[in-house]
């Protein structure tokens, strides 16, 4: 039997797998639809997020919704969450051994949510979840079938905030992304 969203939540906010759960404020678990088509996958929490408990609502989230607006994409039909529960220190990378944690819990939230597309935000994400030799300069917007699941990668919005000059390429994927996430759902 799957576990419900709230199910998992409770796990996670008992997790001590890594030094994280010490530094913590909020578990940050997901936001959205939890039986979205569409589920995007970022990296980590931020210092936002975790004073909030949710995912995606600093400067970089409220890019990412602007974003999901241009592309006419209702931000509460879909899923947002992390591979990381909890805050790396500063907003480091997660590091390897953090990820492996926190992946269980992760495959938890996609076989609850049970998306069509998976999109993930960035290159950490992308090598996590695509194939580990990903480069997101090189492969942003391609479309990959992983099992069941389409997928494709994006770049991650703060790192939109850091590097302006890519953000025509970031909108030009989200609009690819709306009109196959709309082709997926019968031209909705």
């Amino acid at each position: 039997m799957i576990m419900t969203i709230e199910e998992l939540r409770a796990q996670c906010e008992n997790c001590r797998k890594c030094a994280l759960a010490e530094t913590r404020t909020k578990v940050v678990i997901g936001r959205g639809d939890p039986h979205a088509d569409l589920m995007f996958v970022g990296e980590a929490p931020g210092q936002t997020e975790d004073e909030t408990g949710i995912p995606f609502v600093g400067a970089a989230g409220q890019l990412f919704d602007r974003y999901l607006i241009a592309a006419g994409i209702d931000r509460e039909e879909v899923y947002v969450c992390n591979i990381l529960k909890c805050r790396p220190p500063h907003n480091r990378d997660p590091l390897p051994e953090e990820q492996d944690a926190c992946i269980g819990y992760l495959r938890s939230q996609v076989r609850i949510v049970d998306p069509k597309i998976i999109v993930c935000l960035g290159r950490i994400s992308a090598m996590r979840m695509i194939d580990p030799a990903f480069r997101i300069t090189r492969d942003h917007g391609k479309f990959y079938q992983k099992g069941k699941f389409l997928m494709c990668a994006h770049y991650h919005p703060s790192a939109l905030l850091h590097d302006p000059s890519k953000k025509e390429e970031a909108l030009a994927d989200m609009l690819a992304l709306a009109e196959k996430y709309r082709a997926l759902r019968g031209g909705e």
